[in-house]
């Protein structure tokens, strides 16, 4: 009696109401834990968090120059592609990045890795592009101004930094989140297999799409003359970049 008391049987008995019996098997407890990330091939450098970033190009005079919007318009021409992080930062939209964006991305990211398994990289240049204003209160006419900062044409697709080591996504997800929210364009956090997700989501939905109407369709056949009406870019761009904004919605 004490052992039938003690004892915690795998297989039970159970019978129905048909009078047959069945075996049912006790799972309490039984885990099923998933397979640890495959980290090899991944070295730490010797300088594992973000360097330091200079104010103004360090040569002894830069040229004034025009805005040059198309730096901000239109998909990257600069590689997009992950060189040795496996997490990072990408630009849903062009703009322009001052000193103080690149000092709060680094601020954020170095106080929230350990330089022992984790490290970042920058994928953007120092701020290059010469900003001029002139003073309060002058009149208009004098000549173009004076240089007052410096910042970096950023696309979008473009990646700004990149965070690795032998972390998961959701360990740095947060604070990369938190440093994308702050920047002047959208932006968001993403990893390898996400990214890949993404590029793979808009390929399908371009080659199954149902709608024949399409926007290059209807500016290459000059429908009710809406040509007239579109600038060069979009002929070139095909209606999914409006200035410095991207639509991924359309096909």
């Amino acid at each position: 009696m004490m052992w039938k008391q003690i004892s915690c049987p795998i297989l039970a008995t159970c019978r129905t109401s048909a009078g047959s019996s069945s075996i049912k098997i006790f799972t309490a407890g039984f885990k099923k834990y998933a397979l640890p990330p495959d980290y090899t091939g991944i070295t730490i450098p010797e300088k594992a968090k973000l360097k330091f970033v200079e104010r103004m190009p360090s040569v002894p005079k830069v040229r004034r120059e025009f805005k040059n919007l198309r730096d901000i318009r239109g998909p990257p021409r600069e590689p997009v592609e992950f060189t040795e992080g496996q997490y990072g930062i990408l630009a849903m939209g062009g703009g322009y990045l001052r000193w103080g964006h690149f000092e709060m991305i680094r601020l954020t990211i170095n106080r929230n890795i350990n330089p022992k398994t984790t490290f970042a990289v920058w994928r953007l240049p120092a701020p290059y592009k010469p900003i001029t204003r002139k003073g309060l209160g002058q009149r208009m006419g004098g000549g173009k101004g004076a240089i007052d900062h410096y910042v970096t044409a950023v696309q979008a697709g473009r990646l700004i930094v990149e965070v690795g080591g032998y972390v998961e996504f959701g360990e740095v997800e947060h604070f990369l989140t938190q440093a994308a929210k702050k920047l002047p364009f959208p932006a968001i956090a993403v990893s390898r297999q996400s990214l890949q997700e993404m590029r793979d989501k808009e390929e399908e939905r371009r080659q199954n799409n149902q709608n024949p109407w399409t926007f290059e369709r209807i500016i290459t056949s000059n429908m009710l003359g809406i040509r007239k009406y579109l600038s060069p870019y979009d002929l070139q761009l095909k209606g999914r970049y409006w200035g410095k904004f991207f639509l991924p919605d359309r096909v």
